[in-house]
């Protein structure tokens, strides 16, 4: 049994049909997609599929392997990653992944810590959501990642800051009078709520509201600060985001802090420690005049 066999039955068990996993997965003919399932069940023993006129559909057989064959692929790409982060020489390279957005203020407070370092190093920057970015450490595919906690295997996390988290609205709205804004004047059906992805903030803000026996009724859902604040401005609605965001508003929006104890979220700077970067090991070593540099521009206006 090989490799191959495993991601031809995962990528027809997955889209149900051996024509379209032939043709958007796998990049081959149905025959010979068709063979290489047959030579799997002769070897496994036993059929794995039913195939019919709408399709092809798991065996209970078939159900039992396909969670063993995904893991079975897991464990070789994490091999293979393994092996790559073995085998490479200290990196003449670094990679730091940023949630969107974070970069604006995030980055020129790396770029000062580590300058020493990038004057001979490819640095690399991207961005995306935090999961993706999690991931992405998790992976090798970045030295370094801004972002949420997000729980991923070999992947070690420092929180860096507390963010508060503000109400953003229309600068016309009524409650952008205030100067704080009580949780209970927000009007249940213009709250503009969260999709899975920002999966941290919405459970911190869904706890919040909870907490003071609110609920929120909203009918359009963000999945990251631009979504966010497009819906704001053209629903008209009201949202909660991390303070982060109020540098990126528009002239048509404005934040306001929240009354009493707001909600606050973490930002966490995520990496391996097998991770052998020389350029890693300055960030941590930094790590704390980071923090510091980051917390005197915020409370002084100042740079690093």
């Amino acid at each position: 049994m090989e490799l191959r066999h495993l991601r031809y039955f995962v990528a027809v068990a997955e889209t149900g049909s051996l024509t379209e996993a032939a043709e958007t997965r796998l990049h081959t003919s149905q025959p010979s997609l068709s063979r290489q399932l047959r030579d799997l069940e002769a070897e496994v023993g036993t059929p794995l599929f039913v195939r019919g006129s709408r399709g092809v559909v798991l065996t209970p057989a078939g159900k039992a392997f396909l969670d063993h064959a995904r893991l079975a692929l897991a464990q070789a790409r994490e091999a293979v990653s393994a092996a790559r982060r073995t085998a490479r020489p200290a990196k003449a390279s670094f990679a730091v992944g940023f949630l969107t957005g974070h970069e604006v203020e995030w980055l020129r407070h790396i770029t000062s810590v580590l300058s020493d370092e990038l004057r001979t190093t490819d640095f690399r920057v991207t961005s995306d959501f935090s999961p993706a970015i999690g991931a992405a450490v998790q992976s090798g595919d970045i030295d370094l990642g801004f972002s949420r906690i997000e729980p991923q295997p070999d992947v070690t996390y420092k929180v860096i800051a507390h963010e508060p988290i503000v109400v953003i609205l229309p600068r016309e709205h009524a409650l952008a009078s205030r100067a704080e804004i009580d949780p209970r004047e927000i009007d249940p059906l213009s709250f503009v709520g969260y999709s899975d992805t920002p999966h941290v903030l919405r459970g911190i803000v869904e706890r919040y509201f909870e907490d003071r026996g609110l609920t929120m009724a909203p009918s359009h859902f963000l999945d990251g600060y631009a979504t966010g604040i497009s819906l704001v401005a053209s629903t008209r609605g009201v949202t909660l985001l991390p303070a982060y965001v109020e540098a990126l508003l528009p002239a048509s929006l404005v934040s306001r802090p929240l009354t009493g104890n707001g909600p606050v979220i973490e930002v966490a700077a995520g990496y391996r420690a097998d991770n052998p970067s020389p350029v890693l090991a300055a960030f941590l070593r930094n790590i704390d005049r980071l923090v510091s540099a980051r917390a005197a521009g915020v409370d002084g206006g100042s740079n690093v």
